[in-house]
């Protein structure tokens, strides 16, 4: 991780510890699935460093809804949703991470981790292949660590009620073909694990 992204990471450490450690697992899951697809090396670090912070706008959103254990309103689900966008801004403020450029592929997947492959997601609408791979990507690993995961508000399911749900719901959340490879994948990973490496531990999934 580099000196930013590890700034970015450890305010969002100090702003919750799981929303912390999650963003942590999806950037080693997504990572793996980068693997699993024969991504170029030089795409798999951008990756991993975008599911690192891919919840950085979080750190924006007030513990009553951050923390809530019931379920949100409409006006809470409204500024829930706003994290891609409060997270794009955090992003791309940095120097060396402009909107357009080499790395433009860790700000959009921050921006764009929850549009859904046929088009109902958010912020953009966006479907299919109009989604970032990047965002693509991210959104499974997303998915698969947040179901298998406890929270406040949610009791963390089994692996395989996980991947009954996810499988379920490809081509209408994610992008089928990636979510075979991902399907593939998770079945001999570490990860199926609940806790992720640490920064000092890291996965070599290749």
């Amino acid at each position: 991780m580099n000196c930013v992204d590890q700034a970015i990471y450890v305010a969002i450490e100090e702003r919750d510890a799981h929303t912390a450690q999650h963003c942590l697992r999806v950037g080693y899951l997504a990572e793996a699935l980068g693997c699993a697809i024969h991504l170029k090396n030089g795409d798999l670090s951008p990756l991993r460093e975008a599911g690192f912070v891919h919840d950085a706008g979080k750190i924006g959103i007030p513990d009553s809804i951050l923390m809530k254990s019931g379920q949100l309103d409409a006006h809470e689900w409204k500024l829930m949703k706003d994290h891609t966008l409060c997270g794009e801004r955090i992003i791309a403020a940095q120097s060396f991470l402009p909107l357009s450029g080499p790395n433009q592929p860790i700000v959009e997947a921050v921006r764009h981790h929850h549009e859904h492959y046929d088009g109902s997601g958010y912020p953009d609408e966006m479907k299919g292949d109009e989604i970032p791979l990047f965002a693509r990507i991210i959104l499974i690993a997303d998915c698969y660590a947040a179901m298998t995961e406890t929270r406040a508000y949610h009791q963390g399911k089994s692996h395989e009620e996980t991947m009954t749900i996810m499988n379920a719901e490809s081509g209408i959340y994610s992008d089928p073909e990636l979510f075979e490879a991902f399907s593939k994948m998770i079945e001999n990973c570490p990860l199926r694990r609940r806790q992720a490496p640490t920064l000092k531990e890291p996965l070599h999934p290749c």
